[in-house]
C-alpha cells in the first residue's frame, strides 16, 4: 500500500492543475490517470478575457503553459454579414489535450504519477483506499474527484448528479482553410446568428498554429434532424444557417473531421461524504457557449488547493464539514452561481423570441456597432457592454468575484 496525504483521481483540466499546485506546496499528493499522454479531446481550445485569464494566474502555472498557446490580440465582431468591431482581445488558442500536457509539465516531479484507472474507493473520516487496475492500493487523507464526466465511482460512492438541463447545448468543432487565398484577414473572429430559429448563439474563429478553428454553438436536441445534415453536408448545412457569414471571412472550406460534443448541465450533491471532494466537471458541469468551464475549474482549483487543503491538513481527520467548508466557499459559490445563470441567460438571449430577448439581440448588435464606430474614429470612451443588465467600462481590474464581465474575445460573451 502506498500513503500519500492527497490522491487526485483524473488528470485533466483539473486534476493536473491541482497537482501542479499541491507538489508545488510540497505537499505529499499522487496523480492517478490511466493516459501517460492525455488523449486528443474536444474541449477547450481557447482562454481568453480579463477574469479567466486571471483566475488562472493564481494558479502559479498559467505563465508558463500559455507559452505554448496561439496568441491572438484582435478579434473581430460581426452579425448579418456586417463588421461591427475590431476588438483587442487577450487570447490564448490552445487544443485541450496539448493545454493539459502543458499542465502537467509543470508538475513536479516530487508528485507521484501513476498511470492507472482507479477501479474502487472506500472513504472514512481518517483516511482513505483506493483500489486501482494495476492492483496497487493506495491509503490518502483526501481523495480529490477530478474525473469529469464519468460517473463510475461517483454511483460507488452514492453521489448521483440531479439533471438541471440535458442537452443544454452542443459544441461543434473543425478546421476551416481560406479558398483562393492563402490566409483569413481577420486574426480570430465571432459571428453572431443571423436568426432565433437557427439556434445557433454564435460560431467562433480563431487560429492555432497555422490552423483556424472553428467552435459552433447550437441549442438542439443530439437527435435533431440538422446535426445530421451537418455531418453529411457541412459546408451546405452551415451556409444555410449563416448565410452572410462569408461576407466577412471570404470564402472557405471545411477541413478534416467534425467533433460534436452535446451537453448536460447537472450538479453532484456530495457535501455529505467524508475524505472526498469533487471539482470541475465531476461536480458541475458548465455551458461551453458561455465559456464559463475554465473559470469554474480554475476558482475550484485554486480554492481547494490554496486554501483548504492547507487548512485540512493542519488538523486530524477528514470528516464530511471540513469538506463541506470547500462547497460552501464564497468565492466557488459565487462562481457556480454565475456560470449557471449565464448558462440559461446566453440561451434566451440567443433562440428566445419574447419582445424583452428580441430588445437584448438588437441592443448587443447596437452597441457592439457603436463601439466600433468610436474605436474607428479614434474615441476615447471605451464600453464594454453586459447586456444582461450591467455594464462595465474596460479598464476595470480583474477581482476573486466571478461577475467580472467577459470579453468578446472569449466565448462567453454576455
Amino acid at each position: 500500500m502506498r500513503y500519500t496525504d492527497i490522491a487526485i483521481i483524473g488528470g485533466g483540466l483539473a486534476g493536473s492543475t491541482a497537482a501542479a499546485m499541491l507538489g508545488r506546496a510540497d505537499i505529499s499528493t499522487v496523480l492517478i490517470d490511466p493516459h501517460e499522454s492525455y488523449p486528443a479531446d474536444f474541449r477547450v481550445e481557447k482562454l481568453s478575457g480579463q477574469a479567466q485569464l486571471g483566475r488562472f494566474s493564481r494558479t502559479g502555472i498559467a505563465e508558463s503553459v500559455l507559452r505554448r498557446a496561439t496568441f491572438a490580440g484582435e478579434n473581430w465582431i460581426a452579425r448579418f454579414g456586417r463588421l461591427l468591431d475590431k476588438a483587442p482581445s487577450r487570447q490564448f488558442n490552445i487544443l485541450y489535450d496539448s493545454l493539459v500536457n502543458a499542465i502537467r509539465d509543470e508538475i513536479p516531479a516530487s508528485v507521484d504519477r501513476i498511470c492507472a484507472k482507479a477501479v474502487a474507493v472506500e472513504t472514512s473520516e481518517e483516511r482513505q483506499r483506493i483500489a486501482l487496475s494495476n492492483d496497487e492500493t493506495i491509503s490518502a487523507r483526501l481523495v480529490v474527484l477530478a474525473n469529469g464526466l464519468n460517473v463510475g465511482l461517483r454511483h460507488q460512492l452514492g453521489i448521483a448528479p440531479k439533471v438541471i438541463s440535458a442537452c443544454h447545448s452542443i459544441s461543434i468543432g473543425f478546421d476551416i482553410v481560406p479558398v483562393g487565398r492563402p490566409t483569413f484577414a481577420f486574426p480570430a473572429l465571432t459571428y453572431f446568428s443571423e436568426r432565433p430559429s437557427d439556434r445557433i448563439p454564435y460560431i467562433s474563429l480563431f487560429p492555432i498554429g497555422t490552423r483556424m478553428r472553428a467552435n459552433l454553438f447550437v441549442y438542439r436536441g443530439f437527435n435533431d434532424p440538422w446535426l445530421r445534415e451537418l455531418r453529411r453536408a457541412p459546408a451546405e448545412t452551415l451556409d444555410a444557417a449563416l448565410p452572410r457569414l462569408k461576407r466577412t471571412t471570404g470564402p472557405f472550406e471545411i477541413a478534416g473531421e467534425l467533433k460534436i460534443r452535446p451537453v448536460d448541465l447537472y450538479v453532484n450533491d456530495a457535501g455529505h461524504r467524508p475524505g472526498v471532494v469533487l471539482v470541475g466537471d465531476a461536480f458541475a458541469t458548465s455551458c461551453p457557449v458561455a465559456g464559463t468551464g475554465c473559470d469554474k475549474v480554475f476558482t475550484d482549483v485554486e480554492r481547494l488547493c490554496n486554501v483548504h487543503i492547507p487548512q485540512w491538513l493542519a488538523s486530524d481527520g477528514m470528516d464530511a464539514d471540513k469538506v463541506a467548508a470547500f462547497y460552501a466557499d464564497p468565492v466557488k459559490r459565487d462562481c457556480d452561481q454565475w456560470a449557471a445563470a449565464k448558462a440559461f441567460d446566453f440561451r434566451s438571449v440567443s433562440i428566445a423570441t419574447s419582445p424583452y430577448w428580441t430588445a437584448q439581440r438588437w441592443a448587443r448588435f447596437l452597441a457592439w456597432s457603436s463601439q466600433g464606430l468610436l474605436r474607428r474614429l479614434g474615441g476615447a470612451f471605451h464600453w464594454e457592454p453586459n447586456f444582461l443588465g450591467h455594464s462595465s467600462s474596460s479598464s476595470s481590474s480583474s477581482s476573486s468575484s466571478s461577475r467580472s464581465s467577459s470579453s468578446p474575445s472569449s466565448a462567453s460573451l454576455p
